[in-house]
């Protein structure tokens, strides 16, 4: 069956590809403040997630290559923000299922020692 986006490769494969640009603990901090405000500057974000701005730089390329993120150069600034809602709501969704796995281990180790 063809992909409906058109690309050679399945589309299982693009999505492995969309999670291993978020399987990086610095991108997800990324893309949770950038989902939490309408936009957020270069220098705000290195402060934030406390890294040199040379390896931001590294994690913010990949973001923007997999269009979870976009800029807007004002002046010296760069400005980032989420480019969809739908980045917003995979983190809710993420946090729910880690808040899930969670409890149902708690709820293991629970009952092993009852």
């Amino acid at each position: 069956m063809p992909n409906p986006l058109g690309a050679e490769r399945p589309l299982y494969e693009a999505k492995a590809n969309l999670f291993k640009a978020l399987a990086h603990p610095v991108r997800v901090r990324i893309l949770e403040i950038v989902s939490t405000t309408p936009e957020v500057s270069v220098s705000a974000l290195i402060d934030d997630v406390d890294i040199e701005a040379s390896h931001l730089s590294q994690h913010l390329a990949v973001l923007r290559r997999h269009n979870l993120v976009t800029s807007e150069r004002r002046g010296s600034q760069v400005f980032y923000r989420a480019t969809t809602s739908h980045v917003t709501e995979l983190l809710q969704v993420s946090r729910a299922l880690l808040v899930e796995s969670l409890e149902h281990t708690l709820a293991q180790l629970h009952t092993a020692t009852v």
